[in-house]
């Protein structure tokens, strides 16, 4: 990569989530790190800028670059001035696109908070090929999710033994609230839930598979969890798609590698509650007035206070086996959908840019573009990632 001006730029500073990414990055920074703000209005960017300065006169201040999501000469203008784009400028699958690929065609690394499968599968359709050739990594998923999962599984397999099937399945908990960029993206999704299969399809025709080896993602039933002692009910979401792509990339999760992803609750009961939620919002967004409105309560862009994040917590707990053996892990920490999440996803951007990460390119997972450096960086920022037994 010939010399940028920027090391890191932050698309959707001026956003919720982008304004807690922007705080931390102005605080963890390593000494002459060039980086720069974008967004639409100068106006607004200045007074981030100002608010981050005010907080950290000693910080290094942020270039501003007036961009737009939907202008693709602004857009290549900023891939091409950085080294790493971040962006957290959702839906993405109505606002992501250009961006994805202005950096494929600038060889600039990229990261995001996506949790859209139909987004990600189109971005590699019709990215992916232009990024191997230019070398930019485009990394999606960069928050809660869906990094703790990926690499939770990739920490779980490190303690299992080498070359033989590996069966994990992950078991996540919180108390938090729903973001609303994740709930708007969500039931973009149940709306598109025919293009988003598509979508999964014209990938999987394409997309290269491991020779010799296996890995999958599997649907399992409702159940008790022995292990951990609650009820498991199925997420779908992208995690799983996630931790299956990371394990056909990496030789080290075995010949054989099944996950299966889970929420975890103490009361049966919930199941049902919970199905039955689901197929009524499901329900709802096939119907745009009635989709519209539900969206309308949960704006985006808006958060809960301080207080209420301070009180947040996750967990994802993983039962590994392998070779006889039987392994509990689990990766947690405090409020996933902003807090954590806007760490997650400045740390994978620092990682990208100053870490000595694996050669890869194209469209590639967390635990396939720098899992082993980001793991240890995640662990100094907070989050915790332990062995609770083994045996």
């Amino acid at each position: 990569m010939t010399e940028r001006a920027y090391d890191i730029v932050l698309f959707g500073a001026t956003g919720f989530t982008g304004g807690l990414t922007a705080e931390y990055l102005v605080r963890n920074l390593p000494a002459g790190a060039r980086w720069a703000l974008v967004g639409r209005s100068e106006g607004k960017l200045r007074a981030v800028r100002d608010r981050l300065t005010g907080a950290h006169p000693d910080a290094v201040e942020p270039g501003l670059l007036v961009a737009d999501a939907s202008d693709a000469d602004s857009l290549r203008e900023v891939a091409e001035s950085a080294r790493v784009v971040i962006t957290t400028v959702g839906p993405y699958l109505e606002h992501g696109e250009p961006l994805v690929a202005a950096c494929a065609s600038a060889g600039t690394d990229y990261v995001d908070l996506t949790g859209e499968p139909e987004f990600v599968d189109r971005m590699y359709l019709a990215h992916h090929a232009t990024a191997e050739k230019t070398g930019a990594r485009l990394v999606h998923a960069c928050g809660f999710d869906s990094i703790p999962h990926d690499l939770g599984a990739l920490f779980t397999v490190g303690q299992l033994p080498d070359d033989v099937p590996v069966t994990v399945r992950g078991v996540v908990r919180s108390n938090a609230t729903l973001s609303g960029g994740t709930f708007h993206s969500a039931l973009g999704q149940f709306a598109r839930a025919k293009q988003m299969r598509q979508a999964m399809i014209e990938r999987k025709r394409v997309e290269p598979r491991p020779e010799g080896r296996r890995a999958r993602a599997r649907s399992d039933k409702p159940r008790r969890d022995a292990d951990l002692g609650f009820w498991l009910v199925p997420l779908p979401t992208i995690d799983p798609f996630v931790v299956q792509r990371s394990a056909a990339a990496r030789a080290d999760y075995g010949p054989k590698f099944t996950y299966s992803h889970f929420a975890g609750v103490k009361n049966p009961a919930t199941i049902a509650v919970a199905g039955l939620g689901l197929g009524a919002l499901f329900g709802a967004a096939q119907i745009a007035p009635l989709r519209r409105l539900i969206a309308s309560r949960l704006p985006q862009g808006e958060g809960p206070s301080p207080q209420r994040r301070a009180r947040s917590w996750f967990t994802v707990d993983f039962i590994g086996e392998a070779g006889g053996r039987t392994v509990h892990t689990r990766v947690s920490g405090g409020d996933p959908g902003y807090g954590e999440t806007s760490k997650m996803l400045a740390e994978s951007a620092l990682c990208l840019a100053f870490d000595d990460n694996p050669t890869t390119a194209g469209q590639v997972t967390t635990a396939t573009a720098m899992g082993d450096n980001l793991i240890p960086r995640l662990v100094n920022a907070g989050l915790s990632f332990d062995v609770i037994s083994s045996k």
